[in-house]
């Protein structure tokens, strides 16, 4: 049986002060076939850099190899001699079983880490997301804000938790880390934002509560993976945590509009009051997970989603990273269309 690499006893400290991985060095990307890995591959191959990565399934042509980082094993090992690994895995669903968000978006953690230093990286990036905020707010928050760890929403406590052992690894001086929070993240290929409310909207099942006004906070992938990089590669991400979103916040009404319109469809999606939203959302649920045994992203969490306050302020990113977003949201969506009616996936 393959044995995870052998874990220092003392690992030797890297100073946030270290230079920063240069684009052109070797990269491990966990997640890597998921929509952000993948993208973030591509990216760092662009820039000349030797990629590779890890996912459940290998894909020897794009450098992949087969691993399951809720636990140490020969995975670990694909990492040696990258001076950079960014931790993109984790579970992206809304209604996952406590045991795998426990496993996978917070267990992972340590693993990947363990693996970074182990072969001698000098920077490690934890994707995270603005749910460690939980979606109980109002205002704009920037990271100095709390996280919430007991939001009551699994998704969001995972991601709260997942930092810590990034921000602890830093602290203690075993790694260089860098914690990112993507935005609401879209674009050709993405399942919770794009494919799943089509899926939804086909069948009748999507809904919007709170009148449609609910706050959106999107990031083009594009977008996100400018700001992945910069954090990555410059001093002043060492150390830090960075709120990464297009910086132009819509309501869920608009931005799902553009998904009814690529159907074919005039108006408005289906809108609720959160009330009337809230009982068909929890009958719904009941009925495919229950009755049909069908896995379902219809939930609270999801519900909550959509009917968010609050937003977040990137001005951290713009001043230390120079990150300034690019792709407004009427390109980001034609992009978008584009790619799906070419994938055969709405009509020409």
């Amino acid at each position: 049986m393959p044995q995870a690499p052998k874990k220092a006893s003392s690992p030797r400290p890297r100073p946030a002060g270290r230079i920063a991985p240069r684009p052109r060095a070797p990269v491990f990307i966990t997640g890597a076939s998921g929509f952000v890995g993948r993208a973030l591959m591509t990216r760092f191959a662009a820039l000349g850099a030797e990629v590779r990565g890890v996912d459940l399934v290998a894909d020897p042509a794009r450098n992949v190899v087969a691993g399951n980082v809720a636990a140490a094993g020969a995975w670990q090992r694909h990492a040696a001699g990258c001076e950079l690994v960014i931790h993109a895995a984790a579970v992206v669903s809304n209604a996952a079983p406590a045991q795998l968000y426990r496993e996978v978006s917070l267990g992972s953690v340590r693993h990947a880490l363990d693996a970074a230093i182990a072969g001698g990286a000098s920077r490690f990036v934890q994707v995270s997301s603005i749910a460690a905020y939980g979606l109980d707010f109002d205002g704009v928050l920037d990271e100095r804000a709390p996280i919430a760890l007991l939001s009551g929403y699994p998704y969001c406590d995972a991601k709260a938790a997942s930092e810590h052992p990034a921000l602890a690894a830093h602290a203690a001086g075993e790694m260089a880390c860098t914690v990112v929070r993507p935005g609401d993240v879209y674009g050709p290929g993405s399942r919770p934002w794009v494919l799943l409310p089509l899926e939804m909207m086909r069948k009748h099942q999507f809904l919007l509560p709170a009148g449609g006004n609910g706050v959106f906070s999107p990031v083009y992938i594009d977008t996100l993976v400018d700001g992945i990089v910069a954090a990555a590669t410059q001093p002043a991400g060492a150390g830090q945590i960075f709120n990464l979103t297009d910086g132009a916040d819509v309501s869920c009404r608009e931005f799902f509009g553009y998904h009814h319109r690529w159907l074919g469809r005039s108006g408005d999606p289906l809108i609720l009051p959160t009330a009337a939203a809230r009982a068909i959302i929890t009958a719904g649920a009941v009925v495919m997970n229950r009755v049909l045994k069908q896995h379902t992203e219809i939930s609270a969490g999801s519900l909550a989603m959509l009917m968010r306050r609050g937003s977040y302020s990137i001005d951290k990113a713009q001043s230390l990273l120079g990150y300034a977003p690019q792709v407004s949201l009427a390109e980001g969506m034609a992009r978008t269309e584009a790619w799906l009616r070419a994938q055969g996936l709405i009509g020409r």
